[in-house]
């Protein structure tokens, strides 16, 4: 089911809400999100329910950035652009996701076989930029695909904490991306 646009805007403020106030109640959720403990408790029941509806939501946004992103077809250095805006659009989402990771979240042996998707898209996605000569294939498309996601959700927690601009974070991760970090001569 597809959330309506009030259920984003509260999902987006949870999300924040349990980042920023990881121990907090479910009613100080509410207060941080700026509902009431009755809604919060419509919305979700249990804390636990918030976090398990916050997971489930966050795996949508994943896999419909990769649909949005239209990989397959787009000319694959446009397709890195569209990409990183379209995991920038769900910046909220992101954080609250990389404060649930757990070391072993990506192994596919558990739950959390739910981020195996993602993951086998991002792979096939650098892979077909290999073949097409855009990127270099001295690297596995698996390793390109954990440092545009280091990237990516590094970029979003340094915004977080002010040490990014956010006007500025989708050029400075292509030009880091594409071009590497070496100044020109």
């Amino acid at each position: 089911m597809q959330p309506t646009p009030h259920d984003e805007r509260l999902i987006k403020a949870l999300a924040h809400a349990i980042v920023v106030h990881p121990r907090a109640t479910l009613k100080e959720l509410a207060e941080a999100a700026g509902v009431s403990k009755a809604t919060l408790h419509r919305f979700c029941g249990t804390r636990d329910n918030l976090v398990a509806m916050l997971e489930q939501h966050g795996e949508r946004v994943l896999n419909q950035v990769i649909d949005n992103a239209a990989q397959a077809s787009a000319e694959p250095q446009a397709a890195i652009r569209h990409l990183i805006g379209e995991h920038l659009k769900h910046r909220e989402m992101l954080v609250f996701l990389m404060f649930q990771y757990r070391p072993d979240t990506l192994l596919g042996d558990s739950e959390d076989r739910r981020w195996l998707a993602y993951t086998r898209a991002m792979d096939a996605f650098f892979l077909r930029a290999q073949q097409a000569g855009v990127l270099r294939i001295d690297i596995s498309a698996a390793v390109f695909t954990e440092m545009f996601l280091s990237m990516i959700y590094g970029m979003v927690d340094a915004e977080r904490r002010g040490r990014a601009a956010s006007a500025n974070s989708a050029q400075a991760l292509e030009q880091l991306f594409l071009s590497g970090a070496r100044a020109s001569s």
